[in-house]
Protein backbone atom coordinates (compact mmCIF):
# COMPACT_ATOMS: atom_id res chain seq x y z
CA UNK A 1 0.00 0.00 0.00
CA UNK A 2 1.55 3.17 -1.01
CA UNK A 3 1.90 6.31 1.32
CA UNK A 4 -1.35 7.98 -0.29
CA UNK A 5 -3.24 5.40 0.57
CA UNK A 6 -2.23 4.74 4.05
CA UNK A 7 -3.22 8.15 5.01
CA UNK A 8 -6.35 7.69 3.25
CA UNK A 9 -7.10 4.62 5.00
CA UNK A 10 -5.99 6.29 8.46
CA UNK A 11 -8.34 8.90 8.07
CA UNK A 12 -10.98 7.01 7.15
CA UNK A 13 -10.81 5.15 10.23
CA UNK A 14 -10.61 8.08 12.36
CA UNK A 15 -13.72 9.46 10.76
CA UNK A 16 -15.44 6.16 11.31
CA UNK A 17 -14.09 6.37 14.63
CA UNK A 18 -14.97 9.61 15.84
CA UNK A 19 -18.89 9.31 14.27
CA UNK A 20 -19.51 6.17 14.70
CA UNK A 21 -18.03 5.16 18.11
CA UNK A 22 -19.98 8.05 20.31
CA UNK A 23 -23.32 7.48 18.12
CA UNK A 24 -23.48 3.74 19.20
CA UNK A 25 -23.03 5.10 22.85
CA UNK A 26 -25.72 7.62 22.27
CA UNK A 27 -28.18 5.11 20.82
CA UNK A 28 -27.06 2.77 22.91
CA UNK A 29 -27.81 4.69 26.48
CA UNK A 30 -30.01 7.43 25.20
CA UNK A 31 -33.70 7.73 27.30
CA UNK A 32 -36.38 9.57 26.12
CA UNK A 33 -38.16 12.92 27.97
CA UNK A 34 -41.95 13.04 28.24
CA UNK A 35 -43.30 16.33 28.87
CA UNK A 36 -47.20 15.80 30.54
CA UNK A 37 -49.64 17.42 28.22
CA UNK A 38 -50.40 21.35 29.27
CA UNK A 39 -52.94 23.24 27.99
CA UNK A 40 -54.31 27.07 29.15
CA UNK A 41 -57.81 27.07 30.65
CA UNK A 42 -59.45 30.23 30.69
CA UNK A 43 -61.91 29.03 33.79
CA UNK A 44 -59.28 28.45 36.05
CA UNK A 45 -56.69 31.21 34.95
CA UNK A 46 -54.16 28.35 35.14
CA UNK A 47 -52.82 25.54 32.75
CA UNK A 48 -54.65 22.46 33.40
CA UNK A 49 -51.67 19.43 33.75
CA UNK A 50 -52.87 15.77 32.19
CA UNK A 51 -49.96 13.75 33.68
CA UNK A 52 -48.88 10.08 32.67
CA UNK A 53 -47.09 8.44 35.97
CA UNK A 54 -46.12 5.47 36.54
CA UNK A 55 -48.70 3.65 34.50
CA UNK A 56 -51.33 6.43 36.33
CA UNK A 57 -53.33 9.27 34.93
CA UNK A 58 -53.54 12.53 37.08
CA UNK A 59 -55.73 15.92 36.23
CA UNK A 60 -54.08 18.43 37.94
CA UNK A 61 -53.40 21.97 37.05
CA UNK A 62 -50.49 24.09 38.24
CA UNK A 63 -52.28 25.51 41.58
CA UNK A 64 -51.73 21.62 42.99
CA UNK A 65 -55.75 21.17 42.33
CA UNK A 66 -56.57 17.67 41.24
CA UNK A 67 -59.38 16.88 38.86
CA UNK A 68 -61.80 13.66 37.82
CA UNK A 69 -61.61 13.31 34.02
CA UNK A 70 -64.71 14.25 33.44
CA UNK A 71 -64.15 17.73 36.19
CA UNK A 72 -60.69 18.15 33.72
CA UNK A 73 -63.06 17.91 30.19
CA UNK A 74 -64.94 21.23 31.71
CA UNK A 75 -62.06 23.46 32.82
CA UNK A 76 -61.32 22.83 28.87
CA UNK A 77 -64.95 23.18 27.28
CA UNK A 78 -63.13 24.44 23.80
CA UNK A 79 -60.19 21.49 23.72
CA UNK A 80 -63.17 17.92 24.84
CA UNK A 81 -66.23 20.23 23.15
CA UNK A 82 -66.87 17.04 21.45
CA UNK A 83 -66.57 14.85 24.47
CA UNK A 84 -68.49 17.12 26.15
CA UNK A 85 -71.33 17.40 23.19
CA UNK A 86 -71.63 13.44 23.76
CA UNK A 87 -72.00 13.97 27.42
CA UNK A 88 -74.57 16.96 27.11
CA UNK A 89 -72.16 18.83 29.39
CA UNK A 90 -71.28 21.52 26.49
CA UNK A 91 -72.44 24.80 28.35
CA UNK A 92 -74.16 26.98 25.98
CA UNK A 93 -71.89 30.17 27.38
CA UNK A 94 -68.51 30.78 27.60
CA UNK A 95 -66.88 34.20 29.17
CA UNK A 96 -70.60 35.76 28.77
CA UNK A 97 -70.13 34.60 25.03
CA UNK A 98 -72.27 32.33 23.35
CA UNK A 99 -71.29 29.27 21.99
CA UNK A 100 -71.93 26.20 19.51
CA UNK A 101 -69.88 23.50 18.12
CA UNK A 102 -69.44 25.60 14.93
CA UNK A 103 -68.57 28.60 16.57
CA UNK A 104 -65.71 26.58 18.76
CA UNK A 105 -64.93 24.26 15.37
CA UNK A 106 -64.23 27.67 13.82
CA UNK A 107 -62.41 28.96 16.57
CA UNK A 108 -59.53 26.17 17.04
CA UNK A 109 -56.74 26.30 15.46
CA UNK A 110 -52.66 24.14 15.55
CA UNK A 111 -49.91 25.45 14.21
CA UNK A 112 -46.79 24.44 14.53
CA UNK A 113 -43.15 25.39 13.29
CA UNK A 114 -39.59 23.47 13.62
CA UNK A 115 -36.28 24.75 12.22
CA UNK A 116 -36.03 21.45 10.05
CA UNK A 117 -39.13 22.75 7.90
CA UNK A 118 -37.99 26.18 7.93
CA UNK A 119 -34.13 25.25 7.22
CA UNK A 120 -35.59 22.42 4.19
CA UNK A 121 -34.02 24.26 0.86
CA UNK A 122 -37.17 24.35 -1.19
CA UNK A 123 -37.41 24.76 -4.97
CA UNK A 124 -39.07 28.24 -5.71
CA UNK A 125 -41.10 27.28 -7.82
CA UNK A 126 -45.25 27.82 -6.26
CA UNK A 127 -49.04 27.03 -7.01
CA UNK A 128 -51.21 29.74 -7.18
CA UNK A 129 -54.72 28.31 -6.62
CA UNK A 130 -57.65 30.14 -7.84
CA UNK A 131 -59.19 31.70 -4.76
CA UNK A 132 -62.91 32.91 -6.26
CA UNK A 133 -63.21 29.72 -8.31
CA UNK A 134 -67.76 29.31 -7.68
CA UNK A 135 -67.13 26.17 -6.50
CA UNK A 136 -66.70 24.44 -3.09
CA UNK A 137 -63.47 22.77 -3.30
CA UNK A 138 -59.99 24.04 -4.34
CA UNK A 139 -58.27 22.81 -7.43
CA UNK A 140 -54.69 22.74 -7.79
CA UNK A 141 -53.67 24.51 -11.50
CA UNK A 142 -51.54 23.25 -14.48
CA UNK A 143 -49.07 25.61 -14.21
CA UNK A 144 -46.50 27.16 -11.47
CA UNK A 145 -45.10 30.33 -10.94
CA UNK A 146 -41.54 31.69 -10.02
CA UNK A 147 -40.46 35.66 -9.20
CA UNK A 148 -37.30 36.66 -10.76
CA UNK A 149 -36.93 39.47 -12.91
CA UNK A 150 -40.50 39.16 -13.23
CA UNK A 151 -43.67 36.84 -12.16
CA UNK A 152 -43.57 34.04 -14.82
CA UNK A 153 -46.22 31.11 -15.13
CA UNK A 154 -45.04 27.99 -16.66
CA UNK A 155 -47.32 25.12 -18.12
CA UNK A 156 -46.17 22.03 -16.00
CA UNK A 157 -47.42 19.60 -19.14
CA UNK A 158 -45.92 21.36 -21.85
CA UNK A 159 -43.04 23.22 -19.65
CA UNK A 160 -43.22 26.71 -21.59
CA UNK A 161 -44.41 29.75 -20.17
CA UNK A 162 -47.76 31.65 -19.83
CA UNK A 163 -46.99 34.89 -21.59
CA UNK A 164 -50.16 36.51 -21.30
CA UNK A 165 -50.68 35.58 -17.89
CA UNK A 166 -47.16 36.48 -17.00
CA UNK A 167 -47.45 40.01 -18.21
CA UNK A 168 -50.98 40.18 -15.97
CA UNK A 169 -49.61 39.47 -12.80
CA UNK A 170 -46.32 40.99 -13.62
CA UNK A 171 -48.02 44.39 -15.03
CA UNK A 172 -49.89 44.37 -11.62
CA UNK A 173 -47.65 43.76 -9.29
CA UNK A 174 -44.90 46.78 -10.87
CA UNK A 175 -48.50 49.07 -11.14
CA UNK A 176 -48.56 48.61 -7.22
CA UNK A 177 -44.80 49.45 -6.65
CA UNK A 178 -43.23 45.72 -6.24
CA UNK A 179 -39.85 45.77 -6.86
CA UNK A 180 -38.75 42.48 -8.54
CA UNK A 181 -36.93 39.96 -7.60
CA UNK A 182 -39.16 38.38 -4.04
CA UNK A 183 -36.77 38.59 -1.22
CA UNK A 184 -39.86 35.98 0.13
CA UNK A 185 -42.85 34.00 -0.97
CA UNK A 186 -45.17 32.53 1.53
CA UNK A 187 -48.47 30.42 0.69
CA UNK A 188 -50.33 27.38 1.68
CA UNK A 189 -50.81 25.37 -2.18
CA UNK A 190 -52.64 22.57 -1.09
CA UNK A 191 -56.60 22.18 -1.55
CA UNK A 192 -56.96 20.46 1.86
CA UNK A 193 -57.88 23.74 3.85
CA UNK A 194 -61.46 25.67 3.65
CA UNK A 195 -60.63 28.92 1.22
CA UNK A 196 -57.31 30.02 -0.35
CA UNK A 197 -55.21 33.46 0.50
CA UNK A 198 -52.67 33.24 -2.25
CA UNK A 199 -49.27 34.14 -1.06
CA UNK A 200 -47.91 37.09 0.84
CA UNK A 201 -44.21 38.48 -0.89
CA UNK A 202 -41.62 40.48 0.23
CA UNK A 203 -40.23 42.23 -2.41
CA UNK A 204 -36.26 43.43 -3.28
CA UNK A 205 -37.39 46.41 -1.47
CA UNK A 206 -38.54 45.13 1.54
CA UNK A 207 -42.45 46.18 1.25
CA UNK A 208 -45.08 43.12 1.52
CA UNK A 209 -47.64 42.01 -1.04
CA UNK A 210 -50.65 40.48 -0.64
CA UNK A 211 -51.34 38.68 -3.67
CA UNK A 212 -53.61 35.86 -5.15
CA UNK A 213 -55.92 34.80 -7.95
CA UNK A 214 -59.68 35.86 -8.37
CA UNK A 215 -61.70 34.91 -11.10
CA UNK A 216 -58.54 34.42 -13.34
CA UNK A 217 -57.10 38.00 -12.37
CA UNK A 218 -54.82 39.07 -10.34
CA UNK A 219 -55.45 40.63 -6.85
CA UNK A 220 -52.57 42.81 -5.51
CA UNK A 221 -52.64 44.47 -2.35
CA UNK A 222 -49.50 46.63 -0.87
CA UNK A 223 -49.86 46.06 2.94
CA UNK A 224 -48.21 48.83 5.11
CA UNK A 225 -45.58 47.52 7.08
CA UNK A 226 -45.00 49.55 10.37
CA UNK A 227 -41.53 51.01 11.00
CA UNK A 228 -38.80 49.10 12.50
CA UNK A 229 -40.38 45.62 11.35
CA UNK A 230 -38.15 43.83 8.83
CA UNK A 231 -39.66 40.88 8.01
CA UNK A 232 -37.41 37.55 7.65
CA UNK A 233 -39.74 34.92 8.05
CA UNK A 234 -43.99 34.27 6.72
CA UNK A 235 -46.13 31.51 7.85
CA UNK A 236 -49.77 31.90 5.97
CA UNK A 237 -52.12 30.54 7.90
CA UNK A 238 -55.78 30.32 6.78
CA UNK A 239 -57.54 29.13 9.59
CA UNK A 240 -61.11 28.77 9.79
CA UNK A 241 -62.23 32.01 11.51
CA UNK A 242 -60.23 33.85 9.02
CA UNK A 243 -59.11 36.64 11.77
CA UNK A 244 -55.45 36.06 10.93
CA UNK A 245 -53.68 36.11 7.87
CA UNK A 246 -50.15 35.24 8.95
CA UNK A 247 -47.99 34.91 11.35
CA UNK A 248 -44.68 36.36 10.80
CA UNK A 249 -40.82 37.35 12.71
CA UNK A 250 -38.82 40.23 12.36
CA UNK A 251 -34.86 40.92 12.11
CA UNK A 252 -35.09 41.42 15.97
CA UNK A 253 -36.92 37.67 16.73
CA UNK A 254 -40.27 39.26 17.52
CA UNK A 255 -43.73 37.18 16.68
CA UNK A 256 -46.39 38.97 15.21
CA UNK A 257 -49.79 38.32 13.84
CA UNK A 258 -50.67 39.81 10.46
CA UNK A 259 -54.70 39.98 10.58
CA UNK A 260 -57.16 38.98 7.85
CA UNK A 261 -59.06 42.54 6.88
CA UNK A 262 -57.52 44.87 8.36
CA UNK A 263 -53.53 43.92 7.79
CA UNK A 264 -53.02 45.05 11.31
CA UNK A 265 -49.59 44.23 12.87
CA UNK A 266 -49.86 42.64 16.71
CA UNK A 267 -47.36 41.95 18.56
CA UNK A 268 -47.20 38.53 20.65
CA UNK A 269 -46.11 39.06 23.90
CA UNK A 270 -43.30 35.88 24.13
CA UNK A 271 -39.57 35.90 24.07
CA UNK A 272 -37.41 36.29 21.28
CA UNK A 273 -38.46 33.89 18.43
CA UNK A 274 -35.95 32.38 15.83
CA UNK A 275 -37.42 29.33 13.74
CA UNK A 276 -34.04 28.87 12.21
CA UNK A 277 -33.03 27.34 15.94
CA UNK A 278 -36.06 27.50 17.68
CA UNK A 279 -39.47 24.84 17.51
CA UNK A 280 -42.96 26.98 18.18
CA UNK A 281 -46.49 25.32 18.24
CA UNK A 282 -49.92 27.03 18.92
CA UNK A 283 -52.97 25.22 19.98
CA UNK A 284 -55.55 27.81 20.03
CA UNK A 285 -59.30 28.70 20.76
CA UNK A 286 -61.31 31.65 20.71
CA UNK A 287 -60.17 33.22 23.83
CA UNK A 288 -56.95 32.06 24.26
CA UNK A 289 -53.59 30.39 22.61
CA UNK A 290 -51.01 28.47 24.42
CA UNK A 291 -48.01 28.92 22.96
CA UNK A 292 -45.19 26.05 23.29
CA UNK A 293 -41.47 27.49 22.86
CA UNK A 294 -38.71 25.07 22.73
CA UNK A 295 -34.98 25.80 21.73
CA UNK A 296 -32.93 23.05 22.38
CA UNK A 297 -33.86 21.51 26.27
CA UNK A 298 -35.40 24.49 27.28
CA UNK A 299 -39.01 24.22 26.67
CA UNK A 300 -41.66 27.03 28.02
CA UNK A 301 -45.50 28.11 27.53
CA UNK A 302 -47.58 31.04 27.03
CA UNK A 303 -50.85 31.58 27.33
CA UNK A 304 -51.68 34.40 25.20
CA UNK A 305 -54.93 36.31 24.55
CA UNK A 306 -56.43 35.48 21.17
CA UNK A 307 -57.91 39.41 21.02
CA UNK A 308 -54.74 41.56 22.06
CA UNK A 309 -52.29 38.88 22.16
CA UNK A 310 -50.86 40.10 25.81
CA UNK A 311 -49.64 37.05 27.66
CA UNK A 312 -52.14 35.95 30.13
CA UNK A 313 -49.19 33.02 31.62
CA UNK A 314 -46.08 31.72 31.64
CA UNK A 315 -44.60 28.76 32.51
CA UNK A 316 -40.70 27.16 32.22
CA UNK A 317 -40.89 23.59 32.03
CA UNK A 318 -37.24 22.45 34.22
CA UNK A 319 -35.03 20.78 32.08
CA UNK A 320 -34.44 17.31 32.89
CA UNK A 321 -31.01 16.45 34.69
CA UNK A 322 -28.50 14.62 32.15
CA UNK A 323 -28.62 11.19 33.29
CA UNK A 324 -25.39 9.45 34.27
CA UNK A 325 -24.55 7.96 30.85
CA UNK A 326 -24.11 11.41 29.63
CA UNK A 327 -22.49 12.79 32.19
CA UNK A 328 -20.14 10.23 30.92
CA UNK A 329 -20.03 10.72 27.74
CA UNK A 330 -19.41 14.36 27.74
CA UNK A 331 -15.75 13.43 29.25
CA UNK A 332 -14.84 10.33 27.03
CA UNK A 333 -16.16 12.43 23.79
CA UNK A 334 -14.49 15.34 23.86
CA UNK A 335 -14.42 14.93 20.00
CA UNK A 336 -16.71 13.64 17.84
CA UNK A 337 -17.86 13.77 14.15
CA UNK A 338 -22.11 14.70 13.46
CA UNK A 339 -23.57 13.98 10.28
CA UNK A 340 -27.42 14.67 11.35
CA UNK A 341 -28.33 17.91 13.10
CA UNK A 342 -31.76 18.50 15.09
CA UNK A 343 -32.24 22.00 13.23
CA UNK A 344 -31.43 20.88 9.62
CA UNK A 345 -32.64 18.60 7.33
CA UNK A 346 -29.16 18.38 5.48
CA UNK A 347 -26.39 16.16 6.08
CA UNK A 348 -22.85 16.87 6.95
CA UNK A 349 -20.02 16.59 8.77
CA UNK A 350 -19.71 18.78 11.46
CA UNK A 351 -16.70 18.47 14.46
CA UNK A 352 -18.00 18.78 17.82
CA UNK A 353 -15.31 19.64 20.25
CA UNK A 354 -16.63 19.62 24.35
CA UNK A 355 -20.31 19.26 23.24
CA UNK A 356 -22.38 15.87 24.08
Amino acid sequence: MDKFGKCFFVFTLLVLLLWLVPWTYRFVTARSVKYPFMLYSGLIDNFAVLDHTDGETVYKDLAGNVYTEAQFDSILPLFYYRQLIAEERLPDTLQGIPVSPRTIQMGNFIFRTTPMTVNAHAVPLYFLLESMSGRVDLEMPDDVFRVSRRMEFVDMATNTVKEEKSRLFTDMLQKKGFVFPARLVAGNPTTRKDYDEGYLMVDAAGKLFHVKQIKSRPYVRPIEVPEGIDIQHLFLTEFKDRKSLAFLTDSENRFWVLRTKTYEFQRVEIPPFDPKTMSLSIVGNMFDWTVTLKDGAKEALYAIDAYDCKCLASYERPVPKASLASSIGKYIFLVRMQFNSDISPDIFPVLKVGQW
